[in-house]
């Protein structure tokens, strides 16, 4: 005999919550009622009510100020893992604003990963660039690139915290991505980068790694992009074979 399915007390805090944004129709920064307000309309206890505000929190639907109460949270950034668009190409398509701030840039001799990953020799020029990628100047992402100095020996030239690197390599160096390859998978942030992404230590946050490859399906680029989970979310849309 089955048993009746009930819900637990926090699952039915999140849903009055989620349904309560929704109902109402809340635009991003909105205030929600007082924590006072919500037990009442609802009936639950504070307890239950702080701990379903915290995992929407950590979802990414509300946040709160210290003193201000609950707001509800700006949709979170939709990157297509089937695509070739960049995160300046997501931001621009939600009419989000993306800065950058280069944190580093340098030049290195190719390590072992690198040069297999490159598919160049080992102590091999390549070129570093680390930034640190904000949305409606929140910091989103760190992202670590590495190039191939010697085929584009110009690149410690320009600045990469207003210039589109796929640009550069393609208006001076004839350098088009054809495609890529790459994977994902959730890890936990280190101090360092939870100081820049402002997060506490040890965050859940994406791991996307990956080769880009250009038309004659060379590799050029190989990167790494920790990502903030309540900020983006990645999606692969499937289509049928015939």
């Amino acid at each position: 005999m089955l048993k009746q399915f009930r819900s637990r007390p926090l699952d039915e805090a999140v849903e009055k919550i989620e349904h309560y944004i929704i109902k109402n129709k809340l635009s991003p920064h909105t205030r929600m009622p007082s924590e006072r307000d919500m037990c009442d309309m609802w009936d639950i206890n504070r307890t239950t009510l702080r701990s379903a505000i915290q995992r929407l929190t950590r979802e990414g639907k509300v946040y709160s100020r210290r003193g201000s109460g609950t707001f509800v949270a700006t949709e979170k950034l939709l990157c297509n893992l089937q695509d070739l668009k960049t995160i300046s190409d997501a931001a621009r398509r939600s009419n989000r604003k993306l800065s950058t701030k280069v944190l580093d840039t340098r030049i290195i001799e190719c390590p072992k990963q690198i040069s297999k990953k490159l598919c160049v020799p080992l102590g091999h020029k390549i070129f570093v660039l680390n930034r640190l990628r904000l949305l409606d100047n929140i910091p989103v992402c760190l992202e670590t690139m590495y190039l191939n100095y010697e085929r584009y020996p110009t690149l410690d030239k320009h600045d990469f915290s207003v210039e589109s690197l796929y640009h550069v390599l393609g208006e001076e160096f004839g350098t088009k991505i054809q495609r890529g390859e790459q994977t994902l998978s959730v890890t936990y942030s280190t101090e360092e980068e939870s100081a820049f992404l402002k997060v506490p230590i040890q965050t859940p946050v994406f791991f996307l790694r990956g080769i880009s490859l250009d038309s004659d399906d060379v590799p050029f680029e190989y990167f790494k992009n920790i990502s903030r989970s309540d900020q983006i979310r990645y999606a692969s849309v499937l289509r049928e074979h015939s």
